[in-house]
């Protein structure tokens, strides 16, 4: 935990951007009835009912100093995602000696996943273009990814979405509207803080 918010007290260093990386499931789900439109002196009306078709997943990342996010819609979430997705971030800061990311501790997020689908002198260089910080077991919330979709799910996908074209359309257009506006991330919790909140977690050393 203190390494985290270590890293998050630095300044900012366009030689060492430090990202925020998450990803989540979603649900593709349509309507089995056409809803009925608002209309003057009437409210829109939605069936209760609704059709599955299928799931998706949305990665994420988000560079809280700058307000800078990136985002990937896929139909599944396996290693060749994972690592078509840290491409990306790498081409994004082409400038940046290495580029540390905030995550947890899933079974593809590492940079094994790269020599599944990259030669191996591609994985290796690309390994080194990162720093990994693991977020605790338990302690998702560490991790301003977690603001961010928490912000996407309030103003983008809590409505049925039936399609994973729809789903990335509207996603993406969420993510430039955000980027656009500048959104920053002012993150309060400190060590400090973390030492009075969980004071029962850390163990007293005595020295006699």
């Amino acid at each position: 935990m203190e390494r985290v918010l270590d890293v998050y007290m630095r300044p900012y260093d366009e030689q060492n951007p430090v990202l925020c990386f998450d990803e989540q499931p979603c649900f593709l789900i349509g309507d089995k009835l056409a809803p009925v439109p608002m209309e003057p002196g009437k409210v829109a009306r939605q069936d209760d009912e609704y059709e599955r078709f299928g799931s998706a997943v949305v990665l994420l990342a988000v560079e809280p100093l700058t307000g800078r996010r990136f985002v990937k819609v896929c139909a599944r979430r396996t290693a060749e995602e994972y690592t078509e997705f840290m491409q990306e971030l790498e081409w994004a800061y082409p400038q940046a000696a290495r580029i540390t990311l905030i995550q947890d501790n899933l079974n593809t997020h590492h940079g094994g996943s790269f020599y599944k689908w990259l030669r191996p002198e591609a994985a290796h260089r690309l390994v080194n273009r990162f720093e990994w910080i693991s977020t605790p077991k338990h302690a998702s919330w560490l991790n301003m990814a977690e603001l961010e979709f928490s912000a996407l799910q309030r103003q983008c996908l809590k409505r049925r979405i039936p399609t994973l074209e729809r789903l990335r359309d509207e996603v993406e257009s969420w993510v430039s509207a955000r980027n656009a506006a500048g959104v920053k991330i002012n993150w309060q919790f400190s060590t400090q803080d973390a030492r009075r909140s969980f004071s029962r977690h850390y163990q007293a050393v005595q020295i006699n």
